[in-house]
């Protein structure tokens, strides 16, 4: 589904966001990638859409080589990629549902998305799919009504408005409180199961991405150093990705919530029990 091979970014500074990135996603599944502050989480993410230009490499899509593309064909390749922001990106002005179609404008003509006329099945498709968010019953409500949970919900369903074949998602949950954060997680841990679509996740939080994700990918100063699934996150492991630190706690958590005995343990049961469902 997806390759990358040997990124690079380096900014006119001269600072290399990404070094040598090499990657690759051949099945449905969620990949978080963690790493600090200044890591080249966000650039990757970016550089895959090319809402940041790639310095040099392959960024494969289903065999098109999308760092490559011009710009027509760069923006019938996007169409491809859903895109999930931090900040939501939505229009506050707009009500739920026309930002949700939005996710079709790249598929309509120019005087259909002028007049907000999209044809029926994709309005249909929409309401669908806030019923599958959980926000049935919004269609009609103004962005900038909405909690910050339900945002980013809305946020998800224009994604999938694009029928894509890549999620990309930054920062999902930064703005969002604890249990809202993991609604959000478990929520697009099952749409990537139930869709088959892949999703790279940039996040923060380590336990957050042990927890919902089936791989991880840690870097740091731009570069792959860790790539593996949540029981390889080691002390010694967060340590190389994030330097010296007392990492006992986050991976005692883990360690607990696989024996059953910690605060998520019933979250890595449930999820474990949707993936097994979902596969067969």
């Amino acid at each position: 589904m997806l390759e990358i091979i040997d990124l690079k970014k380096i900014y006119p500074t001269g600072t290399k966001a990404l070094d040598g990135i090499s990657l690759s996603v051949d099945q449905p599944q969620v990949i978080a990638i963690i790493g600090p502050s200044g890591a080249g989480k966000s650039t990757l993410i970016r550089c895959i859409n090319r809402l940041v230009e790639p310095s040099s490499g392959q960024i494969l899509l289903n065999e098109t080589d999308i760092a490559h593309l011009g710009r027509r064909e760069l923006r019938k390749a996007r169409r491809r990629m859903g895109m999930i922001f931090q900040e939501y990106n939505l229009v506050d002005r707009l009500t739920v549902m026309e930002n949700v179609l939005s996710g079709r404008l790249g598929y309509v003509s120019f005087w259909r998305a002028y007049r907000r006329s999209f044809p029926k099945a994709d309005v249909a498709a929409a309401f669908e799919l806030l019923e599958r968010v959980g926000l049935k019953g919004y269609h009609n409500t103004r962005a900038d009504a909405l909690s910050g949970g339900q945002r980013q919900r809305v946020g998800i369903a224009r994604a999938l408005m694009q029928a894509p074949d890549l999620l990309l998602v930054d920062e999902p949950t930064a703005s969002l409180d604890p249990k809202t954060s993991r609604q959000i997680m478990r929520l697009l841990t099952e749409l990537v199961q139930e869709r088959g679509t892949p999703a790279l996740v940039n996040i923060h939080d380590v336990a957050l991405a042990q927890a919902f994700s089936d791989k991880i990918i840690g870097l740091r100063d731009g570069r792959v150093v860790f790539e593996g699934v949540s029981d390889q996150v080691t002390e010694a492991v967060l340590t190389d990705i994030y330097g010296e630190e007392d990492w006992s706690t986050t991976i005692r958590k883990v360690d607990d919530a696989e024996n059953g005995t910690g605060p998520d343990s019933t979250e890595q049961k449930n999820n474990g029990i949707l993936r097994e469902s979902a596969s067969g």
